[in-house]
């Protein structure tokens, strides 16, 4: 990825300087709220169901709009920036995420509710791709590892206490809380990168923007998950046929668009390598196991285990601390055996983990009923997620390691989108209300450990024996970044 210029006349600033320290500070505060906001969701999911009506359907559409168009505009958020200006795109995500932040915690029902979640992923898809942008624009090139390292710590923390500060504020104020904790970080973060962030954008050969592509694909995504989401709750009226067609026409019509665009939002050759295709494979299925168990694990603790909010944050908590604490030694391991091993066996061992969650049932104990699944589910992702990236971007020349890192991204949160969707249809949980999601619920487990295994499978016949690792590549952005449901989001989102 090719440093842009900088929008101030000056060069590259040093990690260790004022400067680059500002840099760090508004980049981790602005992708930080991105983070903490679905962390801190998740476990308000039932609070706001209780409160707003409108049954599973909309509790769904609270996940899934931000997924929405978070997924559908990360690759076309990181061309704005290249193109206008990455601080200048980053502070207009930060205004917009802002203000759906507000819109949410305002929101008197659940339409108001859904359409906040839109425009808070139209801000997020400027804020995640911007952050990183702007290290790599910004920050000399021998520092970029150790920046990066620093950002994916730091932001991992917020990503970690999302559970727990989302979990109190639910029982101890409102939901609404979750959504206003957002607007004084973002404050901070704007103020920090106006007045010490410079501008950077890429050189004049940018070219022209590929927005007949981002309609499509937002059009497509967006018609058949409302299809996915509605027809099982309300039946196939005329509308849930129309937004069916219309998600069917949007994906046909992507790649027929890409092949035809001179700067597409995904150049169609990175598809002519095998093994970026068997990554993306792998991170599909195994991100949407990942983002269709969690979300249903949720519901189950509270709804019908009968923990409160603040107690299902905590359980799912031993997760992401064990990522955190074991996905940088992974990525060692990962240089030294190569990407093919960790792959094929994280996902397998993630898969045992969602097995077990088929024991959080009443009348289990959170020690053997939740504990255990957790504990491997966590190991198993911090197997798998360390050496992701740094495959995606191996497979791949130089000129488009920042789309493929971008449509990795954008994959993992259309996996968790798509699952969110159709995983509870799929196992038969109940979604009619009740205190309990019934025996779908262990369903819904096992077919989210069967597809974990499956990216296993799928990662042992496509990555190569020995993938190198290049050592400029970003170290440990995914094991602060590949969590759907407890927002940290997967590979660098650079286009």
């Amino acid at each position: 990825m090719a440093q842009g210029t900088n929008g101030t006349g000056g060069g590259p600033v040093r990690l260790g300087s004022s400067a680059g320290r500002w840099v760090i500070l508004a980049t981790v505060l602005g992708s930080g709220i991105a983070f903490l906001d679905g962390s801190v969701v998740n476990v308000a999911l039932p609070a706001i169901g209780r409160e707003l009506g409108g049954g599973f359907s909309v509790l769904q559409w609270v996940l899934d709009g931000y997924m929405l168009t978070l997924s559908a505009l990360l690759l076309l958020g990181g061309a704005l920036g290249d193109r206008y200006g990455r601080k200048r795109v980053f502070v207009i995500g930060l205004v917009l995420f802002t203000i759906a932040s507000f819109g949410c915690g305002f929101a008197r029902d659940a339409t108001e509710l859904i359409v906040a979640r839109l425009l808070q992923g139209v801000g997020g898809a400027l804020l995640v791709p911007g952050s990183l942008a702007l290290i790599d624009a910004v920050i000399a090139r021998e520092d970029h590892g150790q920046a990066v390292g620093r950002w994916a710590g730091l932001s991992g923390v917020a990503a970690a206490l999302g559970p727990f500060l989302g979990g109190w504020l639910v029982d101890a104020v409102s939901w609404r809380w979750v959504f206003y904790i957002n607007i004084p970080l973002a404050a901070v973060a704007l103020l920090v990168t106006l007045r010490h962030v410079p501008e950077s954008r890429a050189g004049a050969g940018a070219g022209r923007l590929d927005f007949a592509g981002a309609i499509a694909i937002t059009a497509g995504l967006g018609g058949a998950i409302y299809a996915l989401i509605e027809a099982p709750a309300h039946g196939w009226g005329p509308s849930g046929a129309v937004m069916a067609a219309i998600g069917v026409v949007g994906l046909v019509a992507f790649p027929l668009i890409e092949r035809r665009q001179p700067n597409p939002l995904l150049p169609l050759e990175l598809l002519r390598s095998t093994q970026f295709v068997g990554v993306n494979l792998t991170t599909l299925v195994v991100y949407a196991a990942l983002g269709g168990a969690l979300f249903l694990l949720t519901l189950q603790l509270q709804t019908t285990l009968g923990y409160t909010a603040l107690a299902a944050g905590l359980a799912t908590l031993p997760m992401t601390v064990v990522m955190m604490l074991l996905s940088g030694r992974m990525g060692g391991l990962t240089q030294r055996v190569g990407a093919r091993l960790p792959m094929t066996v994280g996902p397998v061992v993630a898969g045992l983990g969602l097995a077990l969650m088929t024991m959080a049932r009443p009348g289990s104990s959170y020690v053997t009923g939740v504990l255990p699944a957790v504990l491997v589910f966590g190991l198993g992702m911090a197997i798998t997620v360390a050496p992701l990236t740094s495959t995606v971007l191996a497979s791949v020349d130089e000129e488009h390691v920042g789309a493929a890192s971008g449509a990795n991204n954008a994959v993992s949160r259309l996996a968790s989108l798509l699952a969110v969707a159709v995983l509870p249809v799929t196992a038969g949980v109940n979604t009619g209300g009740g205190d309990t999601l019934g025996p779908g619920f262990a369903r819904a487990m096992m077919i989210s450990a069967v597809l974990c295994a499956l990216g296993g499978l799928v990662s042992w016949f496509t990555i190569r024996r020995t993938t190198p690792v290049d050592q400029h590549t970003l170290p440990g952005v995914n094991q602060a970044c590949q969590h759907p449901c407890t927002r940290v989001p997967a590979a660098p989102g650079r286009a």
